[in-house]
């Protein structure tokens, strides 16, 4: 499985991670002074040393309808405070696609400002309960603030990496995570601890951005930036190995929007044997 991309080269891991906390951090620091989802969404998909001031994407297409607010209901929106709503800079809406049932336990990887995890927690009603890991404080900070807003009492924001969560094996029902496994510099790990957290018969609904199998690393590279949450992708091929690798069964990667040529918005669902 691929872990790294031609956007990294000459670059540590803890660099490259340190480049994306950096940048989501500012962007829960605007939410906070009052920016919109849009730009916020603007601010992602720009990288300053590479493409000056417009998008990666630029030559190839257009990312803004494909990250962010817009991908989820009118209905969620409006039962959330408007800061979570700002701060969502994902690529779908996993909670729509994991069948999140009362009672259950989920975990949000990469919970960001909370959005996921208020609306898991909404879903899962007062007798399940939903975690929110994020190695960001800003943005931590945001998520705590949104769900005293929203009143929600069975929830819990920890920091963490989604590398290393900082959960008990067999602690959660369900895993869901919006655009954030692409930015993992170690996705096989990241795989692994999903696994390693599930219980038996636990299961996955993830929203990710996947290139199709013919894109090389160098390909998307050329498409946006890695904390544009381009680079980084996986190809479906290497999503499916993955998830095969790690031990999980029923995989699979359902493409929904196309964020850049050959680059798409995906849900990807897989299942953890019960026995």
């Amino acid at each position: 499985m691929t872990t790294s991309s031609p956007q990294t080269a000459g670059q540590t891991p803890d660099q490259v991670r340190e480049e994306v906390r950096s940048r989501y951090a500012q962007a829960a620091t605007a939410v906070v002074g009052g920016a919109g989802n849009a730009a916020l969404n603007d601010q992602l998909q720009t990288v300053d040393d590479s493409c000056g001031t417009s998008s990666c994407c630029g030559g190839e297409g257009t990312v803004d309808d494909a990250f962010g607010a817009e991908l989820y209901g009118s209905d969620d929106q409006a039962a959330l405070p408007a800061e979570a709503v700002a701060a969502s800079l994902g690529c779908g809406n996993p909670t729509a696609v994991a069948d999140l049932r009362a009672g259950e336990r989920v975990l949000d990887l990469g919970s960001g400002g909370g959005i996921d995890v208020l609306l898991s927690a909404r879903r899962v009603g007062p007798t399940g309960f939903a975690y929110g890991v994020d190695m960001t404080e800003e943005m931590l900070d945001l998520a705590r603030a949104n769900a005293t807003k929203a009143g929600a009492t069975n929830v819990e924001f920890l920091k963490g990496t989604i590398e290393d969560v900082p959960l008990p094996d067999a602690s959660v029902d369900v895993v869901i995570s919006n655009c954030v496994i692409n930015l993992s510099v170690d996705k096989p790990k990241v795989i692994s601890e999903i696994y390693r957290v599930l219980t038996p018969g636990g299961r996955i609904g993830i929203s990710d951005v996947v290139a199709e199998d013919h894109l090389t690393p160098e390909d998307r590279a050329e498409r946006g930036s890695y904390v544009g949450c381009i680079a980084g992708a996986l190809s479906r091929a290497e999503y499916l190995a993955g998830l095969s690798a790690a031990g999980f069964v029923d995989a699979e990667v359902e493409f929904t929007h196309e964020a850049v040529p050959g680059m798409h918005g995906a849900i990807i669902r897989a299942s953890k044997p019960s026995a």
